[in-house]
Formats: C-alpha cells, structure tokens, sequence
C-alpha cells in the first residue's frame, strides 16, 4: 500500500501532457537544455549501458539528443521510452525503439532488466517518490545506473509570490497556484532508503528570461508543467487577478528592458544498484595513519579529559 500523502492530482497532470502533445516542440526549451546537461554526466562514466529506460520521455527529448550525437551517446544502446501521456508516448514512438505508456508510480519493469534508468523533468510530479525510486532500482541490474533531473529547491518562486499577492489582493484568499517542488537536501536521503549505492544529488540553477509573467504562465501550459496539486483552486483565476500578477511581477523582478527572469532549481540525482565491484567506505578502525599524528596532536581515547598541550601561545607578533 502506498501510505504517502498524494500532494499531486495524477489524473490532471496526465491531461495537463495530453493537451500540451500538440505543441509542445514550440515549448521544449527547458526540456532541451537539462536534457543536454543531464547526458553530459554520461560522459565521464567509463563503461556502456546496453539497455536503458527514458522514465518520463515527454515527445523523446533524450532520444533526439542520442540521435544528434549529445555527450554520453555512445554510451547507450537500445533506449525503451516511457510516458504516463499516449499523446507524448506516440510522439516518441516516431524516434524508433520501443514505447510505453507508464505511470511512474507503477512500473511495469522486470527486476534486474536495465542498465540505465535517466528521467528528464518528471519526477517531481510523483507523490510516492520513495517508492518510485526503489521500482526504479529493482529494475536496475547491478551496478545499473539511475540519473535523473527534476525540478525542485525555490523554482517560479517570483511568480508563486506574484500570484500569491495578487489573488489576495483581488480575490480576498489565495490557493496553492504552483506546485510544491522537493527539497534538495532531501533527495540524496531517499536515495539511500531505496538502497542506491554512492548517491548523489545536487542542484543548478537556470535562469529563463520572458517578456513577460503572461509569456511565462503560456510557456508551463505548453510544457504541460501547469499547476496539478490537489489542493489549488479549481475554479480559473479572474483575468484581472492575473493582469495584477503580471504587474507585480514586472515591478519586483523586471530586468529594466520590458522582461522577467524565471528560476528553475534543477536537482540531479545519480545513484547505482549496489555491486561488489563498487567503492566500499572503509571499516571503523582500518584507517593506516591516524588523523591526531597528521594534526600534531595527542589521541585521547572517548572519555577520558584532555589536558593542555604545553606550547607558545600565539601572539599578536607571530606570523
């Protein structure tokens, strides 16, 4: 059973995709620009990935990037691409290879099948992010890798504020209009409860400049990345209340040429199905130079009082 609260309505944000299918090569900027920096990690990793997972695949970002020769593409050979939108998995299917529809919260994937799962920007659309990442590395073989980069941290912070402001302003209350993102320091945590060896995660910051807060809110729809928390409103926002987001918008963030700066915090996770090839943090005690030599100082055992080292005292002469 899946006991973690569903902070996200799954239904929608499949039609929120399925509607944006159509258009989505005129909003794909973002999905491009992580998809290179997340095949670029590919590329200082020494060894090949004969069968891999794009979890996630919107239109087949990642497998355009392999085509066009992107760092890391190599590496890779068969790539099976993944959606919870058909609209999107048919529009991947045109790359060639195999093509699902699945929900990232219910893979239909063999245990120990893959050697590579990646997942571009869809993942912070699941409720039960621990479970998906154990699904993630039971399907992994040994020494399979994961890699995957998801919106996250303060990302559309000045528009949540803006829109914020301007629904109490307008309308007398406010409900949540962007979606929650995770926190980085949470991630490299879930990593290790769903038993992913040498986990890491961290986070780059990209900044999008748009005319204006208006351009911004059209560019999301089209990305299908439209508000799906359970809790938001839903009924439309008045037309008034976001012309008044707009201009607050405009006032506390416009860059002094008529646009807006948007931030995406975009964590990226790596992690590999343990192996007894891999790194092995050492045993308590096997360390073979012992770290008080190195730092000239007396070892004194847990318990007991240190006494003062005998010695100059630094002064104000000393350099």
């Amino acid at each position: 059973m899946n006991d973690s609260p569903e902070v996200f309505d799954r239904h929608s944000l499949r039609l929120h995709r399925d509607r944006a299918a159509a258009t989505l090569t005129e909003h794909d900027f973002l999905l491009r620009e992580v998809g290179e920096r997340l095949l670029d990690r590919l590329s200082d990793i020494t060894r090949d990935f004969p069968l891999a997972l794009d979890l996630g695949c919107h239109h087949g970002v990642i497998a355009d990037l392999l085509a066009a020769g992107a760092a890391g593409s190599t590496k890779v050979g068969t790539l099976i691409q993944a959606d919870l939108s058909l609209p999107l998995a048919r529009l991947a299917a045109a790359n060639g290879g195999p093509t699902l529809v699945a929900d990232e919260e219910a893979l239909p994937l063999a245990p120990g099948s893959l050697d590579l799962v990646v997942s571009l920007l869809s993942l912070h659309w699941v409720n039960d992010l621990p479970g998906a990442l154990l699904q993630i590395g039971q399907a992994l073989k040994p020494d399979g890798l994961f890699l995957a980069a998801m919106i996250g941290g303060n990302s559309l912070a000045a528009l949540r504020s803006a829109l914020m402001e301007a629904e109490v302003e307008i309308e007398g209350g406010a409900s949540p209009r962007v979606s929650p993102f995770a926190d980085l320091r949470d991630m490299g945590g879930l990593l290790q409860r769903a038993g992913f060896a040498l986990p890491v995660s961290d986070v780059d910051s990209i900044t999008v400049s748009y005319p204006s807060a208006l351009a911004l809110m059209k560019e999301l729809r089209g990305m299908g990345e439209s508000n799906a928390s359970k809790e938001r409103r839903r009924s439309t926002m008045r037309r008034e209340t976001l012309l008044r987001a707009a201009a607050l918008y405009q006032e506390r963030f416009g860059d002094g040429n008529g646009r807006i700066p948007a931030v995406f915090d975009i964590i990226y996770l790596t992690g590999w199905r343990p192996h007894e090839s891999q790194q092995k943090a050492l045993r308590p005690g096997s360390a073979k130079a012992r770290l008080a030599a190195a730092l000239d100082s007396r070892e004194v055992p847990a318990g007991e009082a240190a006494t003062p080292r005998r010695g100059r005292t630094r002064g104000a002469d000393d350099s």
